[in-house]
């Protein structure tokens, strides 16, 4: 009895760590990160953002941003946030792996290196490829909640499922167990019977 107890202690730790720090296997599934996409939008998309690539004006910005632990950022130009919004639809996006999304256009956008901890700027240059962008569920709505590096220049495979929106998926969401989740039943049947 006593190893029963043991086992379902065991099984009740493992299931919600794996569930909180787990990242969803495909796009548009319900985030585990309720402030995602806000986190995005601080990180990557803001009104406040330089204009020019001078490193001077990307230093400070980065310093009064709280950004010096992050040795490379990318920028997206706020004009660009519907379009950026709609990777994570069919209509904008491919899916890629995970639950990463590809955009089926390149976008410009500005990539900053710096020495980590310290806000020195190694280089502010203007790039054009297609985002990564990892994209979840909040409020009904599957939005990016991360910018993926895409140092290889990759293009969306045009055979790849479109990253869809639940609300417009049409079929049921599939639910895949885990395999704490199943070592959790499994324990628990075990105890019952």
């Amino acid at each position: 009895m006593a190893v029963h107890g043991v086992f379902l202690s065991l099984a009740l730790c493992l299931l919600p760590g794996h569930q909180t720090l787990a990242k969803n296997e495909a796009p548009c599934q319900l985030s585990k990160w309720n402030n995602g996409f806000n986190v995005f939008m601080k990180r990557h998309i803001s009104s406040k953002t330089p204009t020019s690539l001078d490193k001077n004006e990307w230093e400070r910005y980065i310093r009064n941003n709280g950004g010096c632990n992050r040795p490379t950022q990318s920028f997206l130009h706020p004009n660009d946030l519907e379009s950026v919004k709609a990777v994570c639809t069919g209509a904008g996006g491919k899916t890629y792996k995970e639950n990463l999304c590809i955009s089926q256009k390149p976008f410009s956008f500005v990539t900053v290196r710096s020495e980590q901890g310290t806000c020195g700027i190694r280089s502010v240059r203007e790039e054009t490829k297609h985002l990564i962008l990892a994209c979840e569920v909040l409020d009904n709505r599957c939005l990016p909640v991360h910018f993926e590096g895409n140092p290889e220049n990759l293009k969306p495979d045009n055979n790849a499922r479109g990253c869809q929106d639940p609300q417009m998926r049409g079929h049921a969401p599939s639910f895949k167990t885990t395999w704490p989740q199943f070592l959790f039943f499994l324990i628990i049947i075990y105890y019952v019977l």
